[in-house]
């Protein structure tokens, strides 16, 4: 099938992004890389009156530091996270992570902010961002606003963005020096979504876990923060009982589809395997 007809708008800052979404109607889709969106709309699952194609927003794209933090425009692709000397330094898991997104024709055109932005459950970065302490900055006619990743998704496909607002960058505190990382991933076959996927940030003292953080991708109609997972590994030294503790209360939150990928059973088990096989690389990489 092929798209139904629209108008196509192509805004060179920001403020007229914000313009033109907040002034055409309801039927008004932003276009950033475009792989969740054409794709809909070759199949009339979506059909907008209108596209801002946000590729001419010049100040949408970058990745710098700014204190404590890393600051990535949302126009930024998963190949330039890549190609980033920074992001490789000051927070490799981030690198880790889109090494691990679809394939390199994807990462060359997928955007960070549209992988965040639109809500599919099945989307890598949004659990990672939130197990980062990510913030995203949305700007729309009545000026800008912050609200934290752990903040943003309330539904599959539904988030805080409010109607006419733009995702305009994502800022990640810079983990703590000497910190372990971990994106362990489960999929079918190259491209696919995960079946199951963990991300862990944690720090370690004395050789045991002094803080930690844990994310979970498509367990869940919205990523998710295993919150009593990580408390169960603190003060440990990651040994067996700690380990399948903390799989065991990651697996406790899980809701997960049954669908291609497996039955619900089966992704929780996975899902509590990708946890524990994270932790355990985490604490290696940690020094």
């Amino acid at each position: 099938m092929i798209p139904g007809p629209f108008n196509y708008h192509r805004p060179a800052t920001v403020a007229d992004a914000v313009k033109l979404l907040s002034t055409l109607g309801d039927e008004v889709r932003p276009l950033a890389g475009g792989h969740s969106l054409v794709p809909m709309m070759k199949l009339r699952l979506a059909s907008p009156e209108h596209l801002v194609d946000l590729q001419g927003v010049a100040n949408l794209k970058g990745i710098r530091r700014d204190g404590n933090k890393i600051v990535i425009g949302a126009m930024t692709t998963q190949h330039e996270l890549l190609a980033s000397d920074e992001i490789a330094k000051s927070s490799p898991i981030l690198h880790e992570t889109a090494a691990l997104i679809a394939d390199p024709q994807v990462r060359y055109r997928g955007t960070i902010g549209g992988n965040v932005a639109n809500g599919d459950p099945g989307n890598d970065m949004p659990a990672l961002m939130m197990t980062l302490g990510a913030s995203y900055r949305l700007e729309g006619a009545s000026g800008a606003r912050d609200i934290a990743a752990a903040e943003f998704y309330q539904g599959a496909y539904f988030t805080a963005l409010e109607p006419g607002e733009l995702l305009t960058s994502i800022s990640i505190p810079a983990p703590a020096a000497g910190h372990g990382y971990a994106y362990e991933k489960l999929k079918r076959k190259i491209g696919d979504y995960a079946t199951a996927a963990a991300a862990v940030v944690l720090t370690m003292a004395g050789g045991k876990v002094a803080s930690c953080t844990i994310g979970l991708t498509n367990l869940h109609e919205t990523p998710l923060l295993a919150i009593d997972a990580a408390k169960a590994v603190i003060g440990t030294g990651l040994d067996p009982a700690a380990l399948k503790k903390a799989a065991a209360a990651a697996e406790a939150i899980m809701s997960p589809a049954a669908d291609a990928r497996g039955p619900v059973e089966y992704r929780k088990h996975v899902g509590g395997i990708m946890v524990t096989r994270a932790l355990q690389l985490a604490a290696a990489r940690a020094s």
